[in-house]
């Protein structure tokens, strides 16, 4: 992300120099950060943050798109009554708008608690059902998390929300609503 954003610096003050020097200083950065693995290929990770740092860019970028979409979703809606029509709306129109189907179960300990399970999410289901990828799936539902996050948030409610994948291609979505 640096080096792009170096090459656009160049562009706009080549006149200045200033440019010049901030890409040298990335190209020189990068050649730093690559690290060779133990076959020889370059690493294309420098630190154990940057998955994490990606993964949260994937999560924010869900809420903002989560943000507009419940925004034209519900206006022309009446105002919900509480937080468990809310994630009905979510778990049917949202949803539906998005995946072009209904979660499949919702589940809640009525104390701010919230399960959505998915039997066959379509963003795992063309990976393999088989457990080797078990481990892998949970980097494909940060976006996902961040929509159902940002479509709260914009009805008026804060929350975190989880996934976990027990099984391919099912998940649960895990929403907790933070009182305040």
């Amino acid at each position: 992300m640096d080096f792009c954003i170096s090459i656009q610096m160049t562009r706009w003050e080549n006149g200045y120099g200033v440019g010049n020097k901030l890409l040298k200083y990335n190209e020189k950065r990068n050649k730093e950060k690559k690290k060779k693995d133990h076959k020889g290929f370059e690493k294309s990770w420098g630190d154990k943050k940057e998955p994490t740092k990606c993964l949260a860019v994937l999560e924010g970028m869900g809420f903002r798109v989560g943000q507009g979409l419940i925004e034209r979703l519900t206006k022309d809606t009446p105002t919900f009554k509480d937080e468990l029509e809310i994630l009905k709306f979510i778990c049917k129109d949202l949803w539906t708008n998005i995946f072009k189907k209904q979660i499949d179960n919702l589940r809640t300990n009525h104390q701010g608690t919230y399960v959505l399970q998915d039997n066959r999410f379509h963003l795992l289901t063309q990976l393999s059902s088989s457990k080797q990828y078990l481990e892998e799936a949970p980097k494909f539902l940060a976006y996902t998390c961040g929509l159902v996050k940002g479509a709260l948030s914009n009805l008026g409610i804060n929350s975190t929300v989880t996934a976990e994948v027990p099984v391919m291609p099912a998940c649960k979505f895990q929403v907790m609503i933070l009182r305040t």
